[in-house]
């Protein structure tokens, strides 16, 4: 049994932020229907490259995996009935339009909620309902950049530096959003009565400043790029090697330290601690050790202290030949709809539940595939429709 399987989502996401919190949702049992329009192309699962031999994209096999996927014109008046029929039995709405888009379009919380007064609705965007930005058009760098987090991220010389993973949309805007559906849905069950859910990327950026941000709103100072504990202020960091890799150093507390300096051959360094006065010379003088040997030498070095030391993996070491990854099936094949005995690698989702594991049965259908079975599941006229352009 699937620990989601009684919910029912009705997804009207795009990008990656919303599609990525469905896939999750979905992994975990839930029945996901996605809507969108055939009309306007979605960047991130048009974007290559497509599998061999299809007109899928990675992108959209990964991120439309164990999802239903229907077209539907929400310009129009029987699209907005068609919704309005589905929120009977697709009790939960995840959205990602601009604040008021839904409502314009009559398909707002109130609107279905006259429909089905349980819905809970979820509405994910970049600066949330409220507030002078709430209309802001923005991505995952403006978010980050305006919570305050980058100002102490990077180098001190180079400044802020670019990141080529999505912290705000997965990280905040996919995670809170599960995490607001299924507090949501635990409510539901103990009162009957559902709910809006407002989550805004750029919240959820601002815990993100961490200590340093719980620090500043006592002491008053200011965060410095380089200037602290985890920012590269004291030897935790990254060093190169002799063959132009890198190695992670996180020998933060004393028991790592003491042997990350035994692993170097600096037991001198020992009583200084990892955040020594002079801890520029001292990192000057690390970065010139790891240079002596190349990366692979170095983990042989390391597999003996446990020190807090990794290495920095490309994608093939991590995601196909790591053995700590191979271990916990973080890389799964899940069969390729429509192409018989086609299988695809994808990435897992990362919880592990003991009763109820994630189930990986198929990967995405090509977008609207099931408009036809949906409509015809509601009793409708498929080509009538089809005619008045409500799939468009």
């Amino acid at each position: 049994m699937s620990a989601l399987k009684d919910l029912k989502i009705l997804d009207f996401s795009t990008l990656l932020p919303g599609p990525y919190a469905s896939l999750m949702l979905a992994d975990m049992g839930a029945d996901v229907l996605k809507i969108s329009s055939a009309s306007k192309p979605d960047i991130v699962t048009d974007y290559p490259p497509f599998i061999e031999g299809t007109d899928i994209s990675a992108c959209q096999a990964w991120l439309g995996r164990n999802k239903r996927s229907m077209f539907l014109n929400l310009k129009t008046e029987e699209g907005v009935a068609i919704v309005k029929e589905l929120v009977k039995e697709y009790d939960i709405v995840l959205e990602q339009f601009r604040p008021g888009v839904m409502d314009k379009l009559g398909i707002g919380y109130q609107d279905l909620k006259a429909v089905n007064p349980s819905v809970i609705y979820c509405s994910l965007t970049g600066y949330g309902q409220t507030g002078p930005l709430r209309d802001a058009a923005g991505h995952d760098i403006n978010y980050m950049a305006r919570s305050g987090i980058i100002s102490h991220a990077g180098r001190k010389e180079e400044g802020p530096s670019l990141m080529n993973f999505q912290i705000a949309d997965i990280a905040v805007g996919s995670l809170n959003s599960v995490i607001g559906i299924l507090a949501a849905v635990n409510h539901r069950r103990n009162t009957g009565q559902g709910q809006y859910i407002d989550v805004a990327m750029m919240d959820g950026c601002v815990p993100f400043n961490s200590i340093d941000g719980a620090s500043f709103l006592v002491s008053g100072k200011q965060p410095e790029r380089e200037g602290e504990r985890l920012n590269g202020g004291c030897v935790y960091d990254y060093y190169e090697t002799k063959d132009g890799q890198y190695m992670s150093v996180g020998s933060l507390e004393p028991q790592f330290w003491e042997r990350f300096c035994m692993a170097i051959g600096r037991e001198d360094l020992i009583e200084g601690t990892v955040w020594p006065e002079n801890v520029h010379e001292v990192k000057a003088q690390i970065r010139g050790i790891f240079k002596t040997k190349t990366r692979s030498e170095w983990e042989e070095v390391f597999a003996r202290y446990d020190a807090c030391v990794q290495p920095v993996l490309d994608l093939k070491e991590a995601l196909l030949e790591d053995e700590q990854i191979k271990a916990r099936e973080m890389v799964v094949e899940v069969e390729l709809p429509l192409h018989e005995g086609v299988k695809v690698k994808q990435m897992a989702t990362a919880v592990k539940l003991s009763e109820c594991p994630c189930r990986y049965e198929t990967a995405g259908y090509p977008a609207g595939y099931h408009t036809r079975e949906v409509i015809e599941s509601l009793g409708m006229d498929y080509s009538e429709l089809e005619k008045k352009g409500v799939f468009k």
